[in-house]
């Protein structure tokens, strides 16, 4: 068999890159490690940990917020088999939808693991032993990543996990100790904390989730605090260990101070690493980096210019919708186009509750530019929908330059902020000023007036609501 291309892997990354790859005419193969297509986006990430997000936050509110909106419910409680039952279900019918755009696409789809014997021959080794190899003229790396994990730390997966095994737990932990204040961490420590855990979240830094705002950590920190998760920032993590059904974490507070936390599940949540395993990259000379990443050039080719590296095993934010840009700039670039990423527009998302999403520069990236900046913010509890859904927390925050009034960075922390962030990326890829956006007319009442509204704030300070 010969392709014009292979993807090797089939997450968000690799299975958008098959299907733009055959809509440009190419004759595509995609290999999957494992018995499902969608990789950790899809089986154990994005769309599992958001189905549990949801079912906790509609827990939650049924148990604190229906009340007040006049309903009343009896014998309110928590079937945790079900609610993962149902999140399966979720994963199931959308690794499926995979499935169906495959054929619809005409791509052949090989399940095992996929290696290089040489720059532009393929084997696939099956988990029953069974060994298929094919050429391809091209093919792209999309391998992803797996759950980083410190040196000293034994995964038992039982009492110690990664957010894998936390999407699969089928009692609500009595206290979950988190290792990581990062997005991970939180999305899964709030889902069980909603659910009635008591949660403890240990970070190294001074701060959450260090790579956005410093604006939306702090305001994240509060509204998490609100239900009952505990921050123990600036602490080392020095060791790990279960004793039957306990887990005992010792850390080093900011004085040097050991300390000690005692739960029942601990979960480790410092980040991804590459996934090259396997691989065969040897076979190609491909290096990889430092940090085992594929090292890519500008058009994301490998040192071998057939071989090209997308997503989370190369360098950049670990998200799928990069990947996703990425596997798309590749088919078109392999098919002699001239596609283009600005990866300063790639949106970040935190999606507890309230939601936290940016895009562009922070303030402290200005501040580290010397870029003259000006802000502009509004709260969510000054907006006639945010009050009518009781989703008052947060705030929307944009920056823009000082001369030109040119949006630089906007970020938002609220309800709904993962789907209106969209708004300040489409202004931004147009190059929009706030006084742009402030002269849009938005639809009255909704959550994206609060984005007008932020946008009057950082021209001459005109908010028309606070």
């Amino acid at each position: 068999m010969k392709y014009d291309i292979t993807i090797i892997g089939s997450g968000p990354g690799g299975y958008v890159a098959a299907i733009r790859c055959a809509q440009l005419g190419m004759k595509t193969a995609l290999v999957e490690k494992y018995s499902t297509l969608g990789g950790t986006c899809l089986n154990v990430g994005c769309i599992p940990s958001k189905a549990l997000l949801d079912s906790s936050e509609h827990y939650h509110n049924a148990h604190k917020r229906f009340e007040e909106h006049g309903i009343k419910i009896n014998d309110l409680g928590v079937d945790m088999p079900q609610m993962i039952k149902r999140k399966d279900s979720v994963v199931s019918q959308t690794t499926a939808g995979i499935d169906y755009l495959m054929k619809k696409n005409k791509i052949d789809v090989h399940h095992g693991l996929g290696s290089f014997q040489d720059k532009n021959t393929i084997k696939v080794l099956n988990d029953k032993g069974e060994v298929n190899t094919f050429t391809s003229a091209k093919t792209i790396i999309a391998t992803g990543s797996k759950p980083a994990n410190l040196p000293f730390i034994e995964l038992d997966k039982e009492r110690v996990i990664t957010s894998t095994e936390a999407l699969n737990l089928q009692k609500v932990p009595d206290h979950l100790i988190i290792i990581g204040g990062g997005v991970i961490g939180l999305e899964l420590g709030s889902v069980y904390a909603r659910l009635g855990a008591k949660v403890s979240v240990i970070e190294y830094m001074d701060n959450i989730i260090p790579t956005m705002d410093r604006t939306m950590g702090k305001d994240l920190q509060r509204s998490l605090k609100k239900i009952g998760v505990k921050f123990y920032l600036q602490h080392k993590v020095t060791g790990v260990s279960r004793s039957e059904d306990q887990v005992t974490v010792t850390a080093e507070d900011k004085k040097g101070q050991t300390v000690e936390f005692l739960g029942d599940y601990c979960m480790v949540a410092i980040g991804r690493k590459a996934y090259t395993e396997g691989l065969g990259l040897e076979n190609v000379g491909i290096t990889t980096d430092k940090q085992g990443r594929v090292e890519v050039n500008e058009h994301l080719q490998t040192s071998q210019d057939n071989i090209f590296a997308i997503g989370d095993v190369i360098k950049g934010a670990m998200l799928a919708h990069k990947a996703e840009e990425e596997g798309v700039y590749v088919a078109e670039y392999a098919a002699g186009q001239k596609p283009h990423i600005n990866y300063n527009l790639i949106p970040g998302v935190v999606y507890t509750w309230p939601e936290v999403a940016s895009v562009g520069y922070t303030e402290e990236q200005l501040k580290e530019k010397g870029t003259a900046y000006k802000t502009g913010a509004f709260p969510f509890k000054a907006l006639g929908r945010a009050r009518a859904s009781m989703d008052i927390e947060g705030q929307v925050k944009v920056l823009a330059d000082k001369q030109t009034d040119e949006l630089l960075g906007v970020h938002i922390i609220g309800p709904r902020a993962a789907d209106m962030i969209a708004e300040a990326v489409i202004a931004m890829e147009y190059r929009a000023s706030a006084e742009d956006i402030a002269r849009m007319s938005h639809a009255h009442p909704t959550y994206t007036e609060a984005m007008k509204e932020a946008c009057l704030a950082a021209t001459e300070d005109r908010a028309l609501h606070v």
